[in-house]
Formats: C-alpha cells, sequence, structure tokens
C-alpha cells in the first residue's frame, strides 16, 4: 500500500489515432477546419447577442451562453489533439490532465443544465406568453443561467478531484484523444467504486433530469401548439422550437450512444470498437459545437438579421 501510495505519473500519453498514422493528416485537416467553424460561427453569435438590442431577450441570452461554453469546451481539448496529429507529440502533463478533464465536465455539465432551462424557456413562451415576460425577467434568466454554471463547475471539481486524487501505477497510456474522465479511471490501481457511485448522482441530476424538463417542456408545448386555431401561429412555434429541439437530440443522441451501448472489450475487435468510441468522442467533442450555431443561423430569422446588421453596419469614424 505505501509503495502504491508512493506512485506519482507526472504526465499522460494519449494515443489518439496513433494506430492509423495514414488517417492522421486528414483529420488534422478536418478537426482544424470545424474548430474554425467553431470558432467564428459561435463568436458571431455571441457578438450579435450582444450588440444586436432585438436578441436582448432570454432565449438569445441562453444561446450566447451555450456559445460561450462550446468555444471553452473545444479550447481546452482541439488544439491539443491538433499539436499531437501533426507533430506526434502526444504526452500531456499531470496538471495540463485535470485542467483538461475539469473544464471538459464542467462545460458538459453546463451544457446539459443549459438546454434544461432553454427548454423551460421556450414552454413558458408558447404556454404561458402573456406572463412571459414577468415570468422569465431578466433577474430570473440571469440567475438560471449562472445556476447552471455554478452547479457545472462544482460537479466538475468534484468528479475531477475523486479521479485525479487516485494513484496511477506505471501504465500511463490514456487510449484517447483527450484526458477523458472514463479513460483516465481505467488507469487508477485503486478500488474507483467512489468514482462510479459519484457520476451515478452525477448523470442523474445533470443528464436524465434537464432530459425530463425538455421532455415535459415539450410535451405542454406540443399540446398547446395543437389546440391552436392559427395555422400561421402553429407554423411560427414550431420554428420557435426546432432549432433547440434539433441541438438537444443531437446533443443527447451523441452522449446516449457513447456511454450507454454495450462495451465489447472482450471481442477480437477490441481495437476497432475502442476506434469507433474515439470517434463518436470527436463527433460530440467537435461535430456538435460546430453544429449549434449553423442550427440557430439557419432555422432562425432573427439571428440572420442580426448577423447581416452586424455585418453592414459602417465603422464610426
Amino acid at each position: 500500500m505505501d509503495k502504491i501510495n508512493q506512485t506519482f505519473t507526472s504526465e499522460f500519453l494519449l494515443l489518439g489515432l496513433s494506430g492509423y498514422p495514414k488517417f492522421e493528416i486528414i483529420y488534422f485537416v478536418l478537426i482544424l477546419v470545424m474548430y474554425l467553424v467553431i470558432l467564428i460561427g459561435n463568436g458571431v453569435l455571441i457578438i450579435a447577442s450582444i450588440f444586436d438590442s432585438r436578441l436582448h431577450t432570454p432565449m438569445y441570452f441562453f444561446l450566447g451562453n451555450l456559445s460561450f461554453l462550446d468555444i471553452c469546451y473545444t479550447s481546452s481539448s482541439v488544439p491539443s489533439t491538433l499539436v499531437s496529429l501533426i507533430s506526434k507529440k502526444r504526452n500531456i502533463s499531470f496538471s495540463g490532465c485535470t485542467v483538461q478533464m475539469f473544464i471538459g465536465f464542467a462545460m458538459g455539465s453546463t451544457e446539459c443544465l443549459l438546454l434544461g432551462m432553454m427548454a423551460f424557456d421556450r414552454y413558458v413562451a408558447i404556454c404561458n406568453p402573456l406572463r412571459y415576460p414577468i415570468i422569465m425577467s431578466k433577474v430570473v434568466y440571469v440567475l438560471m443561467a449562472s445556476v447552471s454554471w455554478l452547479s457545472g463547475g462544482i460537479n466538475s471539481i468534484v468528479q475531477t478531484s475523486l479521479a485525479m486524487r487516485l494513484p496511477f501505477c506505471g501504465n500511463n497510456i490514456i487510449n484517447h484523444f483527450t484526458c477523458e474522465i472514463l479513460a483516465v479511471l481505467k488507469l487508477a490501481c485503486a478500488d474507483i467504486s467512489l468514482n462510479i457511485i459519484t457520476m451515478v448522482i452525477s448523470n442523474m441530476a445533470f443528464l436524465v433530469l434537464p432530459l425530463l424538463v425538455i421532455f415535459f417542456s415539450y410535451m405542454f408545448i406540443l399540446y398547446t401548439i395543437l389546440r391552436m386555431n392559427s395555422a400561421t401561429g402553429r407554423r411560427k412555434a414550431f420554428s420557435t422550437c426546432s432549432a433547440h429541439l434539433t441541438v438537444v437530440i443531437i446533443f443527447y443522441g451523441t452522449i446516449f450512444f457513447m456511454y450507454a451501448k454495450p462495451k465489447s472489450q472482450e471481442l477480437p475487435g477490441e481495437d476497432k470498437f475502442q476506434t469507433s468510441d474515439k470517434l463518436i468522442s470527436l463527433f460530440y467533442g467537435v461535430v456538435t459545437p460546430m453544429l449549434n450555431p449553423i442550427i440557430y443561423s439557419l432555422r432562425n430569422k432573427d439571428v440572420k438579421a442580426a448577423v447581416k446588421y452586424l455585418l453592414n453596419r459602417k465603422p464610426i469614424k
């Protein structure tokens, strides 16, 4: 036990796609392009939501938070992934891995809560339109976003501290692109029961509960829309919800496919399964943040109008 306690891993080795060197340059180009789209697309949404008064509403405030979150999440992992693909430098320090894990977990937890808050906002807007300005006042929606960020940060502190306090004996190779918590826990040479229990509780609070809020919000929204007499009103209501619902389906669909699907670690094709897991994780970490601003821009006239206004705006001399 004393020998285990004295073991200290100063760095980890991220395998990434080391087994497929021919594809690394292709993935480097794809990830770089997607990362630039993430920075530009989400950056434009943030600027538009700040400087265009027409977007000073709860929905666009949450959308701006979501865009900022996506930039933070991808910036914590994508640059190091690009460096490892192009330079073969795959090592990451213990502290760097800790920071990467903390940001990733915090952003993921916060995004789940924000998506739930956005669903509740749409429920109030469509089902209680007359009371909407009172229920979703500025104080309320700023508080809702603040609680999401604070809760996500606290959850990440708990999960990251519990994971990185474990002893890592000998093997420091992480079979992943980033310091993903499940991949790191596999390297621990100690009992991880506490980690599993806290992660189950975390998943219930940050995955299941927001999903229930989203589900019941849209059930009430659908019921209200179907009762509308005006076809134009129904189309407008569906239009305001379609972008958020699309993002929710992509986000939760990827998470559940990544973590809920049965693992096949004992089969001969283990490497192929692990590679597919890493690529799915990459989709969740890069493709989803890239799609968010595209979906909201294409499906929303207010956002498109705000972007056009900003682009055509003449600088003051």
